[in-house]
């Protein structure tokens, strides 16, 4: 019992930690392979009476054919989403065995059954023709499987022929199912394609809204440190030219480099500190918009309003630094972000998502910080509070929590 529950819980790991667009393309494949597996036994029921001793034998046949079908669609739709090259050995086999199927059928059962308006060579026929041009809508342009179509059509009203009674109406009604055969599984293969396009989409998205604040911090470190250090570069220079004369002069520009200086670090701390400043409900806000566009369905538990104003900028940096971690390290489907007040005069937040990468931690699920992390603690500590990263399974769970009567003084956000 507890194995197999054991089990089950592998292959529920094993389809949460797949994106949305990989569930959906599993979901279209496997839906043609369950339709071709269907077929056999269509017709171990429906044609077997009719088919006399020769049942297996037919059988067989179309079990070789439905598995080159499976085959077809497989390759077809890696190669519409640029997987693989086209199949056209497997075209060309699957065909091969589609055309000697009919024929075979036709020399096996060349007349009509008694009371009936077909024989046994038409279900033959419609089976594997059917089969045919589903799975090679998927691989081919859908000009080549209107014609492939338009010759099983031709094949039908041949056949009908040769047995001494064509029947136009049914030909035609072949037609239209193998049109609507050929329709579903180029369409299928269109949405397949369409669904990977948007999770491309997304990522990019996601990406890029990281690399603009990236760009957006060095944007403004390049307006201001580099204009003041061209400055203290020439202002320097020119001092050492003046001391080289022995002019007193020289004195006056040194300390106008110091000058330059000291507004050079006010106004680096002024965007450091811009960059450090995070709103709590802003950060929120941008959370959840953030990772909606990168697919990620967020949860939000608890509210911000009742905290005091020293400890929501490190809260806001907090929830900055766990959603980036989220869109750079993980394949995370859902992530919920949840504010805690604590009985002891204490706030919690959890950024806690799914998708991680990679093995589990050796040392029961903790993980080792990285960069952010580790300014994330220091300031963290320096407030009284503490930060916590966890692998729970197939989940990362950030936790940071704070005092309430945090200091006011410490209100940069970490590094």
């Amino acid at each position: 019992m507890a194995a197999g529950r054991e089990r089950v819980m592998v292959v529920l790991g094993w389809w949460r930690r797949r994106s949305h667009a990989a569930r959906f393309d599993l979901s279209v494949r496997w839906s043609f392979y369950l339709n071709f597996a269907f077929v056999p036994f269509l017709v171990a029921v429906g044609l077997a009476p009719e088919l006399g001793a020769a049942v297996w034998l037919v059988l067989a046949l179309i079990g070789v054919h439905v598995l080159l079908c499976v085959q077809l669609v497989r390759a077809g739709l890696d190669n519409y989403l640029g997987r693989g090259p086209r199949p056209t050995a497997l075209i060309a086999a699957t065909a091969a065995l589609t055309a000697a199927g009919t024929a075979g059928g036709y020399l096996a059962y060349p007349e009509v059954t008694p009371g009936h308006p077909d024989g046994p060579a038409n279900g033959i026929l419609l089976i594997l023709n059917g089969c045919f041009v589903a799975a090679l809508a998927t691989a081919v342009r859908p000009r080549v499987t209107a014609l492939a179509a338009a010759a099983a059509c031709a094949a039908a009203y041949t056949l009908s022929a040769l047995q001494g009674a064509p029947v136009p109406d049914a030909v035609v009604a072949f037609g239209m199912l193998l049109t609507v055969v050929a329709l579903a599984g180029r369409v299928s293969a269109w949405m397949l394609g369409l669904v990977w396009e948007l999770d491309r989409a997304r990522e990019v998205q996601a990406s890029l809204a990281v690399a603009e604040e990236r760009f957006r911090f060095a944007r403004d470190l390049h307006d201001v440190v580099g204009r003041t250090l061209s400055t203290i570069a020439l202002k320097a220079e020119l001092a050492a030219q003046l001391a080289r004369r022995g002019q007193d002069t020289a004195i006056d520009e040194m300390l106008e480099v110091r000058r330059v200086a000291q507004e050079s670090m006010t106004e680096l701390r002024a965007v450091v500190g811009g960059y450090r400043s995070a709103n709590l409900d802003v950060e929120l806000a941008g959370a959840r918009s953030l990772l909606a566009s990168a697919g990620i369905e967020c949860r939000m538990i608890g509210e911000s309003g009742g905290l005091p104003e020293p400890v929501r900028t490190p809260l806001g940096w907090a929830v900055r630094e766990g959603v980036t971690n989220v869109l750079r390290h993980s394949d995370a489907r859902n992530c919920t972000i949840a504010l805690r007040p604590g009985a002891s005069g204490t706030v919690t937040l959890t950024i806690e998502n799914d998708g991680v990468r990679g093995e589990p931690a050796p040392d029961g699920g903790r993980v080792r910080f990285g960069g952010g992390l580790v300014g994330l603690a220091e300031r963290a500590a320096g407030l009284g509070g503490t930060v916590a990263a966890d692998r729970l399974r197939e989940r990362f769970r950030l936790t940071v929590e704070l005092p309430t009567r945090a200091v006011a003084a410490a209100e940069e956000g970490p590094a």
